[in-house]
Parts: C-alpha cells; sequence; structure tokens
C-alpha cells in the first residue's frame, strides 16, 4: 500500500468515527463536545471530498490502462491525480497559520506515512509480526486530533509524541547490533528530528504572546501526555500475548530499576524543548513542579532538539552507504 493510501485510509476512518461521535447521545446533548465534534466533523468534510475523488480517479486510470479505448486518457488523469494528491496533503494541515508550515507538514505527513509502512514491513517479515496502537498511546493520539488548534497538534505531536519516539529510537539504536535495523532508525531518526526542531521553532514565538491562563492550559495537557506515553512502555498487551497475569507482570516491571532509567530517558528530549518553549516555568512554575514529580528534570539543560538537528541531519552519501554501521554511529 503507497503512502498516500495510507493518508486517504487514515482520513475515512477519522471521518467515520467523527461522523459516529456526532451520532453519540453522551455527545449531542452536551454543547461543548457538540461544538467540539461538529467542528472536528466539519473540519474533514473538505478532505473527505478531495478522497473520494482521488479514490475515483484512482480507478479511472486503473481502468483507463487496461482498456484500449481509454488508454488516451491515461496521460490526463495522471495529472489529476498527481493534483489531487498535493491537495490532500494540504488540506490535512489547513489550519496551520501560514503557508510555509502548511507545505512543511504536508511532508512530514507522507513521512510518517514512509515510517509506519517500513516499520510495519520490518517487523512482519524479519520478526514475529507487530502489535496493535497501544491504549495510552490511541487516546492521547485522538486527544491531538480532536482539538482544532494547531498548536496543540504541534505540541502534542512535535513536542511530546515525536520527542519520546526520537529518544526511544536513538536508545534501540545504541543497543542494537543488528545492522539493517540500525540503519532504519538512522535514516528515521534523522526524520523525526527535523520533525520536532520545526515544531520548537513554530511554536517558541507563538507561546510568547499567549496569557498565563492559556500557557496553563498547554502545561496541563504536556504533562498529561507525559504520563500517558510513560504508561505506554508498561507493555501490557506483550504481557497479554506472553500469556502472562497482566497486573502482576506490571507490578514486577515497575519495581525494576533498569525500567524506570529507561522510562526516564524517554523524555531525555521532551524536558529540555518544553523549557526552550518556555512552559517549565510558565504559570509559576507548574509543570517544572509535575516533571520533578514524574522525576525527569535533571534533563531539562540537556541540548533541545534544535541545538543536536546537525547531528542528526544525515551526511553527504550516508544514504547511499552500505550496512549500518557507517554514519550510524557517529549520531546516536
Amino acid at each position: 500500500m503507497s503512502t498516500i493510501e495510507n493518508l486517504v485510509d487514515d482520513l475515512e476512518r477519522s471521518h467515520a468515527e467523527a461522523q459516529e461521535r456526532m451520532s453519540d447521545p453522551a455527545v449531542y446533548n452536551d454543547h461543548r463536545k457538540a461544538a467540539e465534534s461538529g467542528r472536528r466533523l466539519k473540519e474533514l468534510e473538505g478532505p473527505k471530498k478531495l478522497a473520494d475523488a482521488w479514490r475515483q480517479t484512482q480507478a479511472d486510470l486503473e481502468a483507463s490502462r487496461n482498456d484500449p479505448e481509454l488508454a488516451t486518457m491515461s496521460a490526463d488523469l495522471e495529472i489529476e491525480l498527481a493534483r489531487l494528491e498535493e491537495e490532500l496533503k494540504l488540506a490535512l494541515v489547513e489550519n496551520v497559520p501560514w503557508i510555509d508550515a502548511k507545505y512543511y507538514a504536508a511532508t512530514q505527513v507522507m513521512d510518517e506515512a514512509r515510517h509506519v509502512e517500513v516499520f510495519a514491513k520490518y517487523l512482519d517479515t524479519k520478526l514475529s509480526g507487530h502489535y496493535p496502537v497501544n491504549a495510552h498511546l490511541k487516546m492521547l493520539l485522538d486527544d491531538i486530533i480532536q482539538d482544532s488548534r494547531w498548536d496543540m497538534t504541534y505540541l502534542g505531536m512535535q513536542i511530546m509524541v515525536e520527542g519520546l519516539a526520537l529518544a526511544a529510537f536513538g536508545f534501540i539504536h545504541q543497543l542494537t547490533t543488528e545492522p539493517l535495523l540500525k540503519q532504519l532508525l538512522r535514516y528515521v531518526m534523522s526524520d523525526e528530528a527535523r520533525h520536532v526542531a520545526f515544531g520548537v521553532l513554530s511554536l517558541q514565538d507563538y507561546y510568547q504572546e499567549l496569557s498565563s491562563h492559556e500557557l496553563r492550559e498547554r502545561q496541563e495537557f504536556a504533562f498529561e501526555a507525559a504520563v500517558r506515553m510513560r504508561d505506554r512502555f508498561l507493555q501490557q498487551e506483550v504481557w497479554a500475548r506472553m500469556g502472562v497475569d497482566v497486573k502482576e507482570a506490571v507490578a514486577l516491571v515497575q519495581q525494576s530499576p533498569e525500567r524506570a532509567m529507561f522510562q526516564q530517558m524517554l523524555f531525555s528530549k521532551i524536558v529540555p524543548n518544553c523549557k526552550k518553549l518556555g512552559l517549565l516555568d510558565a504559570a509559576d512554575g507548574w509543570l517544572r513542579t509535575r516533571f520533578e514529580e514524574l522525576g525527569v528534570i535533571q534533563f531539562e539543560n540537556w541540548a533541545d532538539t534544535g541545538e543536536e538537528y546537525d547531528m542528526f541531519a544525515l551526511a553527504n552519501g550516508e544514504v547511499a552507504g552500505s550496512g549500518g554501521e557507517g554514519g550510524a554511529g557517529k549520531a546516536a
């Protein structure tokens, strides 16, 4: 499946979920929830129409290739398909307030679809398969998607989710001796570092203009995201597949010093980036106190992703290099 097909599938799924949510009595009987759900459904209507048009054009193109009488239409249909793909990518990031960010976010959508595709292929062909999305992560992603404010999407995805992913990939990259995985992670880390650095750059000036109340709301969102991502790594789905009592396994995992250290290291990118955005000490240091409670505040003076972006960038010729050890060992 191509990356644009993954994008369309996700869009159609989100649209169906938004429609279902609007028909939920618990939603339409709650004015605030109904307004939020209605706004989200309205935002998806335009992209959904583009997706429908893309699917129809794709079907027409396939038909033209298999029918000599329609063959002359193929070139025009290919141009139309490419135009719809570009419009789709831009429509999905339309809430971002400036055009360069729209273009950048569109490229990131394709980056992420490519990451999903390559990781799924690696897990299914080299290992024993993959797990469905973790419940804690899914709840966080749902909250991020349902919020119509562009900066909350950036905070949730660019700073929190991508920041944790960058740290996790770096940790695995250092530990693994499997050359294919090492090189795969190296490529993905170069993308993720660019995504996180762009998020910091985009939000830094914007957050200086927000009120204390607005900043507090973003602090609370960042903290809730941190807790959910911490709990994601309790690996309940792994223990369940292995036939182990999940509650007992989680209790033992939580007592492990190695696990505690691993969980803390995952926040080595998030904490300095939150500090650079001014979120640590805004609103009387509310987020600083929460990160102290999580035991991760010691990372506040580590380099933020904007400072270390060049370290993650691929060197000239690295993509074409053989094996996984050449440039990869320099970066993580």
